[in-house]
């Protein structure tokens, strides 16, 4: 038999139509005479009734079903008996008293409940089944959002000019930050391809070709360490352009923005979206992508207290470093241990201590109450805005670790005192990002983005002189506290680009070998371009409301860099080995 409708198109209007229907045994009771099964295919799930009496043969076969069994079904729609509907389902005011049953395919018992109570199941297990997993409504949910976010990106950059343009998949290796993924060369031994961090340089060629808007969806691979955000393989919606600026890309890439909320949610986001800038992102929110849903910022409280009994705030400020806290809302009524816990937090990122001041009626308590005058705690509750019934946390140390240990401070009380809204979504433009960032390890200059990232026209004359205080054309899309997508204002003349290289500290022999062909192609009249590449793994993971990318990848990798589905990565045979003229020391 084949289906004439889909479980869940069915509804009051079709009662009397003869239909069939085919998926898989949600769920099967017996009510000692009445046979039901939920069955359930990729829209929903429908009712189907076997009666001994009207079909003794369909309901002898019933008898045989179990979970996950594949059934087709046929009769005719029925209103459920008053009483009985289910308002939850969709299809909950209808059944389908059986005529004809068919079981198509029989299944061993499923290692977990295909329903969304599998959510509780061990990641590994449902990875490992992940083929049993997307059956479950809230994979299949987050697979067709993300078949939306393709659609509406490609018709939203198709309307803009832009055409979708392939680039390779094997290429040459130009690290830059991550390891590559190598692929070794049969026919040109001892050589190997790479696959591409990112099309970078491929997407820049093609603005030197006059290919004048380009986007392609791509996936990516890095072979970097995992997390809930990471994986060895992921996917981005690369874009370029030509003869723009900064303003071009912001505008473009807030329309997809709203395109890809309105057309896959139904949510129309407010745009333009807000801007900061990289060094007032850092210094009220302690990192460069801020979740600004709720306040809780980092404030500054130096001057406050340079000048008081407590040595360990005026040692600080007197060495070059910062005090500064937050203010958690409420939070006054926290026990000892509760604030112990805080600041062992804290010290995870550096911080060597944690000052907590609760705030009572014109007055503080705390353990180190005794070190400040009255007017200096009024000042603090003046300065942080603390009211009645708050906790004032404080840090004291190097600016970074200031800045690292309360931000980590701030997401973590933010989410445990419910103050980030999943279905809210707040957009952010950081701009003014330094172009460069000092490597302790190596003692030389990094790019904070990478090399090919344009200069700030103000910043110029400071290349020369003091390279830390450039300022990038870089940018980066900020989606409630995740940075979403990056892109920068690209180098287009040659000269500049050789200099970047040279700041960086690269040799002749490296630049020549790593970027010798890009600086050829720069040579030819390349334009002013640049460009941005959202990430839509993440992208989507934020539109479900999951908290990690694997939940809206059909099949991940696991945080160790594993296929559970597969055993991928797995060992080749020696044949294939000498093939490409590689021996392994594994085991030797």
């Amino acid at each position: 038999m084949k289906p004439t409708f889909q479980c869940n198109d069915l509804r009051a209007e079709h009662i009397g139509s003869e239909v069939i229907v085919a998926g898989w045994v949600q769920r099967r009771r017996d009510h000692g005479g009445l046979i039901f099964i939920d069955l359930r295919d990729s829209s929903g799930i429908v009712q189907i009734v076997f009666n001994p009496e009207i079909n003794p043969d369909a309901h002898k076969i019933a008898h045989q079903v179990r979970n996950e069994y594949v059934l087709a079904v046929k009769g005719k729609v029925s209103r459920r008996p008053e009483g009985t509907e289910n308002p939850n389902l969709p299809t909950g005011e209808i059944e389908i008293p059986a005529d004809e049953i068919e079981i198509l395919n029989t299944s061993e018992t499923p290692p977990f409940v295909i329903d969304d109570s599998a959510d509780e199941v061990a990641e590994e297990i449902r990875l490992k089944y992940r083929y049993l997993d997307i059956r479950r409504p809230r994979m299949q949910n987050n697979l067709r959002l993300r078949h939306k976010v393709y659609m509406a990106t490609r018709k939203y950059l198709d309307e803009q000019g832009f055409i979708e343009v392939e680039t390779p998949v094997l290429t040459k290796s130009t690290p830059e930050g991550a390891r590559d993924f190598l692929v070794p060369s049969r026919l040109i031994p001892g050589t190997f391809f790479a696959m591409p961090q990112s099309p970078q340089l491929f997407k820049q060629l093609l603005m030197i070709s006059g290919i004048g808007k380009y986007f392609q969806i791509v996936k990516c691979y890095r072979d970097e360490d995992l997390r809930a955000d990471r994986q060895l393989e992921f996917t981005q919606i690369d874009i370029e352009m030509s003869f723009i600026d900064e303003e071009d890309i912001f505008k473009l890439t807030e329309g997809l923005m709203h395109s890809i909320f309105k057309n896959s949610l139904g949510i129309d986001i407010p745009i333009p979206f807000p801007r900061m800038t990289y060094e007032e992102s850092m210094r009220r929110y302690g990192c460069d992508k801020p979740d600004v849903r709720f306040g809780m910022e980092l404030i500054d409280v130096s001057d406050i207290v340079k000048d008081s009994d407590f040595k360990v705030f005026v040692s600080t400020v007197a060495g070059g470093g910062q005090v500064k806290g937050i203010v958690a809302p409420g939070l006054a009524k926290a026990s000892r241990k509760e604030i112990d816990d805080l600041t062992d937090y804290v010290k995870t990122f550096g911080a060597k201590g944690l000052v907590s001041m609760k705030v009572l009626d014109d007055d503080i308590e705390s353990p180190v109450k005794k070190f400040f005058s009255q007017a200096h705690i009024q000042k603090l509750i003046e300065r942080t805005s603390a009211k009645v019934g708050d906790l004032m946390l404080f840090v004291a140390d190097k600016p970074d670790v200031v800045a690292e240990s309360l931000n980590r401070l701030r997401l973590k009380l933010g989410n445990e005192l419910g103050l980030m809204d999943d279905k809210r979504f707040e957009f952010l433009w950081i701009i003014d990002f330094p172009l460069f960032h000092y490597n302790e390890e190596e003692k030389r200059l990094d790019s904070e983005h990478h090399p090919f990232t344009g200069v700030h026209p103000e910043d110029m004359h400071l290349l020369d002189t003091d390279p830390l205080k450039v300022r990038s054309r870089s940018y980066d899309l900020v989606l409630n506290g995740n940075e979403i997508a990056s892109g920068s204002i690209r180098i287009h003349n040659m000269e500049l680009q050789e200099k970047i290289f040279n700041i960086l500290q690269l040799t002749p022999k490296d630049i020549e070998d790593r970027f010798g062909f890009f600086l050829e192609a720069l040579k030819f009249g390349a334009p002013p371009h640049g460009g941005i590449a959202p990430g839509l793994d993440r992208l989507v993971a934020i539109m479900v409301g999951s908290k990690s990318i694997r939940d809206v990848i059909a099949f991940p990798k696991t945080q160790s860099g594993t296929c559970l589905v597969t055993g991928a990565p797995s060992a080749v045979s020696d044949k294939q080995l000498k093939e490409l003229y590689i021996k392994t020391t594994v085991g030797e």
